[in-house]
């Protein structure tokens, strides 16, 4: 252990005045000096190595992209803020929204090819029998045996997978590595030289994806993005902007036999106005703004005795935040486990459902564009409100006696998230910023009302968009904005153009979860496979760009087609 009165850093004596006498420990400690100097060398080379892709993000998209890179012959990054891999598809998200299952090909439909895999060892029923599972999915059956492949799945068994993907194919790692949003990315004209990370770390490379859920790369490159909902106007569109009065699904309170007061007092304005509804106007219907749909965690819960938590008391509880929730049982509503979709081994995937539920209105519109300290702060935030959710239904004596009896049967799953106390380690960004790039995808385009140019892969889930807002009628009473599901003539395409930046903002940087789209067309977009499906076609191009030595907005199509097709993408459904 070193003096604390002496440096580790010793000047070496000149050779000069080193007496023969000491000549061999100069010698040592010239070989010392040089050795320490190798190392730090080396590791300065290493944090600064060019590869021919860097790939910003620990989403199911970046490990796609990563594989992809690498099966065709790329050396390739995964500089990761996280330390999961997998985003939503590993941190709760077992009930894939998947739509039409038929578009799904390439890298996308190998990783639930080996879900199914994963659950063909008996040893992965642990707490159920595989063939007493009830098979349900999402319009289809969860498990699809003449496919081989399984959509719906255990957050861990997720996770393994996409380790595996990339321990098979020796792909580097790095994480918890977070961007320096501030001055971290370093671009020579339109072209993105290294990035480097809060810790110091730096990384070169001759092409960049960024496949985060915030964009955060892309906007720190200066590539033009936009947060919120568009006007109706700008693309021509019928579902975009403030929708009041529209109310689709089951998330609102017309679904009530009775209107509620938005008040502490029902009925008089003068007793203030209970939490988590906003005294703000809602915006005038058709109306653009910077509002974002609400954020919640997919949590994996279990009704197994001997696997089961019980839900904790989070720091922070106040019952007070749920009175609007109480109101809304003494109305009648009963509808609060519709969506503990069922996943392998007796456990769920939680999801927003009904006038007051997990999804926390009105909580994450700044989100997209704070810094590292803020989104901590609105993390908590969620994570305590959806905390205090369960816990509240299952522990306050007012709550109707037959739901807190039937949620009390529930807990988080002891095996699932092991090193964070059982919660998921990732919040469900469903929007945050959106690439403005060469092709802005817009609900025309879903609904089949203009082409698509370019195809490099489909959607097909229904345009879904959680409530924005909660607020006060007119006439005084509490209602949900933003919440929207439109139906699809058949799946759609997605285009090229919707992956690139502005070529003279940067040609080198490929974005396939951020997608140049609007609000209401990422309201589809937005789903796991479809991110995986186009981080696989955003590595492809970038590995073409590489080998043409242009940029990524030259890259030419029917080549780039050829590629997808011949590594099993679908870009074109047979149904009009």
């Amino acid at each position: 252990m070193t003096s604390p009165r002496t440096s580790p850093f010793t000047p070496i004596p000149s050779i000069l005045s080193v007496k023969p006498s000491s000549f061999c420990l100069y010698q040592l400690h010239v070989s010392f000096a040089l050795a320490l100097a190798l190392i730090v060398s080396a590791g300065l080379a290493l944090h600064a190595a060019e590869y021919d892709l860097v790939v910003y993000g620990g989403t199911s998209a970046a490990v796609i992209a990563s594989v992809q890179a690498k099966k065709m012959g790329k050396s390739v990054v995964i500089v990761s803020p996280d330390k999961h891999l997998g985003g939503l598809s590993s941190g709760g998200l077992g009930f894939t929204d998947t739509g039409n299952k038929a578009v799904i090909g390439g890298l996308a439909r190998e990783f639930y090819h080996r879900v199914w895999q994963q659950y063909q060892d008996p040893a992965a029923w642990k707490w159920q029998k595989g063939q007493e599972y009830g098979n349900k999915g999402q319009g289809t059956p969860a498990i699809d045996g003449a496919q081989r492949t399984m959509w719906i799945f255990e957050p861990h068994v997720a996770e393994e997978v996409f380790e595996d993907l990339v321990r098979e194919h020796r792909i580097r790692v790095e994480r918890d590595q977070w961007l320096d949003r501030a001055g971290g990315v370093n671009k020579t004209g339109p072209r993105i030289i290294s990035i480097r990370t809060l810790a110091g770390r730096t990384y070169a490379g001759r092409m960049f994806i960024d496949a985060t859920y915030e964009g955060d790369l892309m906007a720190a490159a200066g590539v033009d993005y936009q947060v919120g909902r568009e006007e109706r106007s700008l693309y021509g569109e019928q579902w975009n902007g403030v929708q009041t009065g529209v109310l689709h699904h089951r998330h609102h309170f017309g679904v009530l036999p009775q209107k509620l007061s938005p008040y502490v007092v029902p009925g008089d304005p003068s007793s203030g106005v209970l939490p988590r509804i906003s005294t703000n106007h809602p915006g005038e219907f058709g109306q653009g703004d910077k509002k974002v749909q609400a954020y919640c965690y997919r949590m994996c819960l279990t009704d197994v005795p001997e696997n089961r938590v019980p839900f904790p008391r989070p720091e922070g509880y106040d019952p007070r935040q749920y009175e609007l929730l109480l109101r809304v049982f003494q109305a009648g509503w009963r509808e609060t486990f519709e969506k503990f979709d069922p996943i392998p081994n007796h456990k769920t995937d939680c999801n927003n459902h009904g006038p007051m539920s997990t999804d926390n209105i009105g909580y994450s519109y700044d989100y997209p564009e704070a810094s590292y300290q803020r989104r901590r702060e609105i993390l908590k935030e969620h994570e305590t409100y959806q905390k205090g959710w369960f816990y509240f239904i299952a522990n306050d004596p007012r709550v109707p006696h037959d739901v807190q009896a039937a949620m009390r049967r529930w807990g988080l799953a002891k095996d699932e998230f092991k090193a964070n106390r059982n919660w998921p380690h990732q919040i469900y960004v469903r929007e945050a910023r959106r690439m403005k790039g060469v092709f802005v995808m817009t609900e025309n385009e879903l609904l089949k009302k203009r082409p698509t140019p370019d195809s490099v892969g489909m959607g097909s889930y229904g345009i879904d968009s959680h409530n924005v807002q909660r607020y006060i009628t007119p006439e005084g009473y509490v209602q949900n904005e933003g919440d929207i599901g439109v139906g699809l003539k058949a799946p759609y395409e997605i285009a090229y153009g919707a992956l690139l930046p502005k070529k003279e903002q940067c040609e080198n940087l490929l974005v396939p979860v951020c997608v140049s789209s609007s609000h209401i067309a990422f309201g589809s977009i937005r789903m796991e496979p479809v991110f995986m499906i186009l981080g696989q076609s955003a590595a492809t191009a970038a590995a073409l760009a590489l080998d043409d030595n242009i940029a990524v907005q030259d890259v030419v199509y029917p080549k780039l087609r050829e590629r997808l097709v011949k590594d099993g993408q679908m870009l074109e459904s047979t149904t009009k």
